[in-house]
């Protein structure tokens, strides 16, 4: 019993974990927020001995670590409770990649917002499945509002639809199978008899810097990575309208064209095909357009940017990728269909089990038929918390952050003489190349620049990408944190500068320490 005018004593957390507790259960949830709470706390307190982006280890220093920190496994016999899980969050802000940094810097990987985290942690409690209505009824609602959304954004009508994908690569892959089923379904049942004896040979165009998606997807359809026919692209990175139709004259008699895949925000260089052309050119010969907008796709959220994708409207189908340009945690990737009659005709599945006829009828339909996959988590949570809370205007102004960040890197690159710029910025992508001072040779150009990139990776303080164009090693920034700073890249690009010349001269690696092994801490209940 309390005494008159004392607050009553505070029940201390459990130190142990109870393996019958249910996150959805009101206790669960209560211990959800205690645990998230603790190993964000404990993860924070690594994050702070971290001096860059990503731990200064080898990646065979790294797996002897894990070792280290796992010395029955990670399946061991008897678990360790609160504290194991602990450790495993002290290690993992150790010896994780730290996207929050602004040197970090080099892949279409962005840090995710904190109200995505926080919502997603709810999709992970509730565990809903979109599939059926039964599964996950908010969120399947939530979904076909959130696609109606982003259906009106791009420029689709009334009769466009669309669903949530694991990634870009999913997204594209169900483009090209609504692309393959719709042109060949007057000659050819092709979900049924497959594509053995067909008269004709399908063909997909692409720009020649299209996403390896596109021929993973041929490939995975039946219809062989050799239907890609690459259309080669302009000094600016781009597939012109003049090269893609002189590629459509120029097919076979027996090949027939599926559809045209343009790309919004490349790879390699960010570059984005021009759409109203190429929206032209496919109506001209009758053939299917989709838009792979992965990258660019979030231009579509800025007033100032929305310029670079028109004519995305004329597409029969979009790929955008939330997990790059909305920041949302990976996945949430969007496909999204101008008519709704090719995915359902598709994709379309009834199962007396999951969606029964007069269980639709009553409205009691989930999304089943939109998707490739069974169970679907409901990452529409996450994308609609963080649609919410920040508004279109919200989520364009971090991309026109980024933008400026990425025309801030391009001018200092092309003052700098150790540095070369290969072009101009289109979305947030910077291509450059260290250029050596003590040889012309191409062959050591491409050895240096792929060494410092290494020396850098190695010593944690940096992290960039790099790529290939016409034969060459090219550097590459992607930048994708809208709270770097302009002082910031110039540190990161003197940082390659440093990296080039110590190469150059056979600097000795510095030696760095490795990441720090989770400390053996006693857990105590008020810590």
């Amino acid at each position: 019993m309390s005494m008159p005018g004392h607050a009553p004593p505070v029940p201390a957390p459990p130190t142990l974990l109870e393996p019958d507790l249910l996150a959805a259960d009101p206790a669960g949830l209560a211990d959800v927020g205690r645990l998230v709470t603790e190993l964000t706390r404990e993860a924070a307190g690594a994050l702070r001995r971290r001096s860059g982006p990503l731990p200064a280890v080898t990646p065979q220093e790294l797996a002897r670590s894990v070792d280290r920190q796992l010395p029955d496994g990670p399946l061991p016999r008897t678990g360790g409770g609160r504290a194991a899980l602990h450790a495993l969050a002290r290690a993992c802000a150790a010896g994780t990649v730290d996207l929050a940094d602004p040197r970090a810097a080099a892949h279409l990987q962005p840090p995710s917002l904190t109200v995505a985290a926080a919502a997603d942690v709810l999709a992970s409690v509730f565990n809903a499945s979109v599939d059926t209505w039964d599964s996950g009824p908010y969120a399947v609602e939530l979904e076909r509002r959130v696609i109606r959304a982003l259906a009106g954004l791009t420029g689709f009508g009334a009769g466009s639809d669309g669903v949530l994908t694991p990634g870009g690569t999913a997204s594209n892959l169900q483009a090209l199978l609504i692309a393959r089923d719709t042109v060949l379904r007057d000659r050819r049942d092709v979900r049924g008899h497959g594509l053995t004896r067909l008269p004709v040979r399908p063909v997909v165009l692409c720009s020649e810097l299209a996403h390896f998606s596109v021929s993973r997807a041929c490939a995975v359809l039946g219809l062989g990575e050799h239907a890609v026919r690459p259309v080669p692209a302009d000094s600016a990175y781009r597939m012109t309208p003049e090269a893609l139709d002189l590629a459509l004259r120029s097919l076979a008699a027996d090949e027939l064209p599926l559809a045209v895949v343009a790309t919004a925000g490349t790879t390699d260089f960010g570059s984005v095909d021009p759409l109203p052309g190429i929206a032209a050119v496919t109506r001209e010969h009758g053939v299917r357009l989709h838009v792979d907008a992965a990258y660019g796709g979030g231009a579509l959220f800025s007033d100032r940017m929305r310029p670079l994708l028109a004519g995305i409207e004329a597409a029969d189908t979009v790929t955008l990728d939330l997990h790059k340009t909305a920041w949302q945690p990976a996945a949430a990737s969007v496909l999204l269909v101008r008519d709704r009659a090719g995915l359902e005709a598709t994709t379309g599945l009834r199962v007396a089990y999951l969606n029964p006829d007069d269980d639709g009828e009553a409205g009691y339909d989930g999304l089943l038929g939109h998707s490739l996959q069974t169970t679907r988590r409901a990452d529409v949570l996450k994308v609609a918390a963080t649609f919410l809370a920040l508004g279109q205007e919200g989520i364009g102004s971090m991309l026109e952050a980024c933008h400026d960040l990425a025309r801030h890197a391009a001018t200092a690159v092309r003052s700098h003489t150790r540095l070369e710029l290969v072009t101009e910025p289109a979305l947030t992508t910077v291509v450059f190349r260290y250029l050596p001072a003590t040889t012309t040779d191409p062959e050591a150009c491409d050895r240096i620049n792929g060494a410092l990139r290494r020396r850098l990776l190695s010593e944690g303080t940096a992290l960039i990408g790099r790529t290939e164009s016409g034969g060459a090693v090219r550097l590459k920034l992607t930048l994708l944190n809208p709270q770097a700073r302009t002082t910031d890249i110039d540190e990161l690009l003197a940082a390659v500068v440093a990296a080039g010349r110590a190469v150059e001269s056979g600097t000795p690696q510095p030696t760095v320490p490795g990441p720090a092994e989770p400390a053996d801490r006693k857990e105590t209940p008020h810590e």
